[in-house]
């Protein structure tokens, strides 16, 4: 349970500002039918987290212990200093809906936008580092829900109201403490 719990906050706590709240933001205001952009958010993570934590648990296999421990306490620590750098949203991100109707366009959208971004590359780090990916993407994908979900439903209203500096410095500071606790061995437990 501790591979949902601490998958969930870290990854509500880092998609806060994070690009695709930002791109959640506008297909609201845009086009306000917070039912379909909800239903491609949660698919769109669903798939993309997917294929995160099956690379995450495929690295376990593929990485002897002694360098994964190394590897994903650097990973961590990197999301930590990833986390405190503001995400900005291109506009051409949200120009496929004319052509792909609200979920589809959401979908598209949120799929292209989360491929390297910081909470996919966390869902494979927390992947490896716990030793039942399946909850991880659980975990993952309710993160960016109570993150995103919010977004639609009360925009631009609710992003004024947040302290993001202050968000993104906890977010930060739970990314190093995993990285630090996984280069102490805390993870030994988990196999590594």
């Amino acid at each position: 349970m501790e591979a949902l719990f601490v998958s969930t906050g870290v990854v509500a706590l880092a998609e806060i500002g994070d690009k695709t709240q930002l791109l959640a933001f506008i297909l609201a205001a845009r086009f306000k039918k917070p039912w379909p952009i909800i239903a491609g958010i949660l698919c769109a993570t669903v798939v993309n987290h997917g294929l995160a934590g099956a690379l995450g648990a495929w690295i376990t296999s593929a990485v002897s212990p002694g360098v994964l421990r190394w590897v994903l306490g650097a990973s961590f620590i990197g999301m930590a200093i990833w986390t405190l750098i503001p995400d900005k949203i291109e506009e051409e991100e949200t120009q496929v809906a004319k052509r792909f109707g609200v979920f589809g366009a959401t979908l598209l959208t949120f799929f292209l936008a989360e491929m390297g971004d910081k909470t996919q590359i966390a869902t494979v780090a927390m992947a490896a580092h716990y030793a039942n990916p399946l909850w991880v993407v659980i975990g993952t994908t309710l993160g960016m829900l109570l993150a995103d979900v919010p977004a639609v439903f009360v925009g631009d209203r609710l992003a004024a109201k947040i302290p993001m500096k202050l968000v993104h410095g906890i977010a930060a500071a739970i990314f190093a403490a995993l990285g630090v606790a996984t280069l102490l061995g805390a993870g030994s437990g988990f196999g590594f």
